[in-house]
């Protein structure tokens, strides 16, 4: 029997995965009213929701995780709650890690504390594959230990001990969702994708870590929203990997888009300084999920034109 919401609250909706999310979920759950707090970092920004907030379905607040004064009040009768808030670039990571635990472990458990105190009957916290660590050959099953190799990881994986324990000591359905390398427009410029999508607007070179060698697997943005909706709508709790079954190594994804600019690769992309340390490989299973019927239905090379496109139109909205 389909889940049906009455109010659901989501964090980071302003952000690239979490506008997303917003938006396939609104038009959904087309009964439901929602909620969305959004720090308005510099990832974030409120016109990425502009389909959706003119609705009298949808409230916006401008607030913190880590503020709970800031929302508290707006969690009251919510019947999902779902943390997409989240400091997420790894490079970032080694240079300030104090900020990637003071959002993405300290923030995530005041809010999921509040959630608690407010009766919220569902909480999704969206991971990391990453919380893994290093997959040389395989893929990591859901029961697999956490080996995060970086403060990203590390401060996701910190998040999920503390939400996990809450099952036991509260008796909420919890559930975590590790997910791919998640792509589509509106990824501030800071990952592979839409870094070499924007050097290439401004006629400069990709900068690739190492010697690109690293593999990674892609998961479409939208088809990302589906599957929590296939999670969320049924009795479901516990650990959820997403992903899809499309790898590439970063030095051919950075190829792609150059052939898509008509660039040469040798001329348009310049290697740097790795990473501190720089995981080869995350690999996840996503039998489980699959079971309840979610597959993706996108494909990275076909969604190519119309990002790069997406962001010819739209880049300055980042300020860099």
């Amino acid at each position: 029997m389909k889940k049906k919401f009455k109010k659901i609250f989501i964090t980071g909706g302003a952000g690239f995965i979490g506008s997303h999310v917003c938006e396939v979920f609104f038009n959904h759950f087309k009964d439901c009213n929602f909620v969305i707090l959004d720090k308005l970092t510099y990832a974030g920004n409120k016109s990425f929701l502009k389909s959706i907030l003119s609705s009298p379905r949808v409230k916006f607040i401008k607030g913190d995780i880590c503020n709970a004064k800031s929302y508290s009040k707006f969690l009251i009768n919510s019947d999902l709650a779902i943390n997409i808030a989240a400091e997420s670039h790894v490079d970032n990571s080694f240079i300030s890690p104090i900020n990637f635990t003071l959002t993405n472990t300290l923030g995530a458990h005041t809010f999921f504390l509040e959630c608690i105190k407010k009766n919220v009957k569902k909480i999704l916290h969206v991971s990391s594959d990453e919380v893994y660590g290093e997959k040389i050959i395989g893929s990591c099953k859901e029961t697999q230990l956490v080996n995060p190799t970086n403060p990203y990881s590390a401060s996701k994986a910190a998040a999920e001990v503390l939400i996990n324990s809450y099952k036991y000591t509260y008796k909420r359905d919890i559930i975590i969702v590790r997910a791919n390398n998640i792509y589509g427009i509106r990824q501030f410029p800071e990952k592979l994708i839409s870094t070499s999508i924007l050097s290439l607007i401004k006629n400069k070179k990709i900068p690739l870590h190492g010697n690109g060698k690293n593999i990674r697997y892609y998961l479409s943005a939208i088809d990302f929203a589906y599957a929590l909706i296939k999670i969320v709508t049924k009795k479901n709790k516990g650990i959820f990997n997403v992903g899809s079954n499309f790898y590439e190594k970063n030095i051919n994804i950075a190829k792609l888009i150059c052939k898509f600019f008509n660039k040469d690769p040798n001329k348009h992309i310049q290697f740097t300084k790795d990473r501190l340390y720089n995981d080869k490989r995350y690999s996840v299973s996503s039998k489980k999920v699959r079971r309840l019927g979610w597959k993706p239905q996108r494909k990275l090379t076909e969604d190519l034109p119309q990002i790069i496109d997406w962001y010819k139109k739209n880049y300055r909205i980042f300020k860099i």
